[in-house]
Parts: structure tokens; C-alpha cells; sequence
């Protein structure tokens, strides 16, 4: 590599940097450093703002506030949602201790949105094939049914971050929402807080064979301008990312739009589970980190505790 070279790219560096926008020697945007997906704002809109996309940020307090309220109120119990979806059925399992997703509803292009889904237009998931709900049926079955292990959910055996908080797409969850992203010209990686899962993005490659499948899909990078596009195939068929089947296809686009953030938008379409396409988008926030050690599987007492519950639960019924 010439010195003419190194002192253009150099040059090309530091008239990044003036304007805001990191970037690295190969003349792409820096995402290196460590991130939060954290955010209030669901995934799907609350039927409260069916024609409300976006939130005044007056309306926004109102509404952060009381979230936060509603939180303390039920704390240890299972009447809030939140409580209640992490297992916690008013034995205190989960309290607000353990949330830590944020504040704050997300915002992007300076408004607060009350949503990740922003298409459809109505910020909600699109209905699901005929076979996508018999897939989602039998898989609800199989959790109720208690048999085996390996018939257990993902997160429950710590293979994978619960929620696709690992991805892709990448969704914020009850806590443990950073990211540390390290980026080279021929590799983008993705350590993820959570279970310390693991997304490896190889540049300007080839897709794998179909006959190899993995936990977090394929994925495989290019720019577009000052956008990092990322293209998710070949997903384990035991994902079962919101009952897709394993012919989930996510398109991911980081883009960041300055010093602290990142807005990421991904799509994702199975036309075996989903009637239609479908978009989230959302900021990725630069926080100080560090990304915390997370232990999940030592003396998981549970599992064994909820196999032996339902063997109990069928002795009583034979009985």
C-alpha cells in the first residue's frame, strides 16, 4: 500500500470525523463501540394509538410515565403484561429489578414512535398462513405438553437470547439490551448481551448451502453507500421466530445517522408464516457499556422443575 494511499484514506478519515460520522480506513461508517436496543416502545401498536404512529413528546411523557407507574404497581406480581410474559404468574420470579428496557419510547427522525413495526402502516404483525397457525399451534402444544427437554423452548435451554434479542431481527427484550459491534473490511461482528450469542456477518460473500442451517441464520454483508446491508438466510427450522418456518428470509439495514446513533430497519418475510412482508425500525443508542458477563445455564434447576411438575401434573390426572 502506497503513502499516497495511506494519506488519502487518512484524509478521507478525518473529513468524516468533522462532520460527525466516525468512519473506518476503508471509507465505510464506523459501528464499532457498544450499543442499547432498549426501548419501551413495542413491537406491535397498542390498539390506544391505532391511528397514532408517532407521539408528541408531551404525549410521550404521559405515556412513559405511566408505564412506569403501572410497572411499581404490580411489582413481584403477575398482572402486568411484562411480568406475566417472563414467567413470573404472581410467585415475584421476575420483579422490576430484573427490567431494564429502557424509559423511553424510541424515537427516529425526532418524534417518538408507538411502534417497531412500521409496515404495515397500521404498526401491527400481518396474519399468519393457514400453515403458519398450525406450525404455531403444534409448537404451543408441544411447551404445553411438557415432554422432553429438547421439546422445551430455545431460551429455556439457554441456546438462544429469548425474544430474538439476538436476532435477526435483532428486538429489545426485558433487560440485557447491548450490543458490542467490532467491524473489519471482511467480517462485522455482533456479541449480544444477552446469553453472549454471537452474530458473525461475513462480507461480500456467498450464501451457504441450504442444507446447512444454523441458530442465527447466515448472514451476509454489503454496503450500499453509507448503509450496511445485511442478508439473513438458512435459519435453524427450530428458530420458529414468531412461528416462521425455515424459510425465513430478514433483510437488515444499519445505518448510522450520528455520533450516537444507529437507525436499524429490518424486513422480514417466510411466505409460508407470514400473509405479507413486514418492517420494524428503530435506534440503536451508544451507551458506555461494559457488555456483563451472562450466565444462564448453571444450576438451572428450573428445567428439572418444570418436567417434574407436569409428571405430577399427569399422575394427578391419572388418578
Amino acid at each position: 500500500m502506497s503513502y499516497r494511499f495511506l494519506a488519502f484514506l487518512l484524509a478521507a478519515s478525518l473529513q468524516a470525523q468533522t462532520k460527525g460520522i466516525p468512519k473506518t480506513p476503508d471509507g465505510h461508517p464506523d459501528l464499532q463501540g457498544v450499543w442499547t436496543n432498549a426501548t419501551i416502545t413495542p413491537l406491535e401498536r397498542p390498539k390506544a394509538f391505532a391511528s397514532k404512529p408517532t407521539l408528541t413528546d408531551a404525549e410521550a411523557v404521559v405515556f412513559e410515565k405511566q408505564q412506569a407507574q403501572d410497572l411499581q404497581d404490580v411489582d413481584g406480581k403477575s398482572e402486568h403484561p411484562l411480568l406475566a410474559a417472563a414467567g413470573s404468574n404472581g410467585t415475584g420470579g421476575y420483579n422490576v429489578l430484573f427490567i431494564d428496557r429502557g424509559t423511553q419510547l424510541a424515537r427516529v427522525d425526532g418524534v417518538k414512535r408507538t411502534s417497531l413495526i412500521i409496515d404495515p402502516p397500521d404498526g401491527r404483525m400481518p396474519p399468519l398462513t393457514a400453515e403458519g397457525r398450525k406450525r404455531s399451534q403444534a409448537e404451543m402444544m408441544s411447551y404445553i405438553q411438557f415432554e422432553n427437554v429438547k421439546e422445551r423452548p430455545l431460551a429455556e435451554r439457554c441456546l438462544l437470547g429469548f425474544g430474538s434479542t439476538s436476532g435477526p431481527p435483532m428486538l429489545p427484550v426485558l433487560y440485557n439490551n447491548n450490543y458490542q459491534i467490532v467491524q473489519t473490511p471482511d467480517t462485522i461482528m455482533i456479541l449480544v448481551e444477552m446469553v453472549h450469542d454471537v452474530r458473525v456477518i461475513r462480507m461480500n460473500q456467498k450464501h451457504v448451502p441450504p442444507d446447512v442451517r444454523k441458530w442465527l441464520g447466515d448472514s451476509v454483508g454489503h454496503w450500499e453507500g453509507d448503509t450496511l446491508v445485511v442478508d439473513t438466510t438458512n435459519f435453524n427450522p427450530h428458530v420458529n421466530f414468531s412461528g416462521s418456518s425455515e424459510n425465513l428470509h430478514v433483510i437488515e439495514r444499519f445505518q448510522r445517522v450520528d455520533p450516537q446513533t444507529i437507525l436499524y430497519r429490518a424486513t422480514v418475510d417466510d411466505p409460508t408464516t407470514f400473509t405479507k412482508p413486514w418492517t420494524i425500525e428503530y435506534p440503536f443508542v451508544a451507551t458506555p457499556g461494559p457488555i456483563y458477563e451472562y450466565a444462564c445455564h448453571e444450576g438451572n434447576y428450573a428445567m428439572q422443575d418444570i418436567l417434574g411438575g407436569a409428571r405430577k401434573m399427569e399422575s394427578q390426572q391419572a388418578k
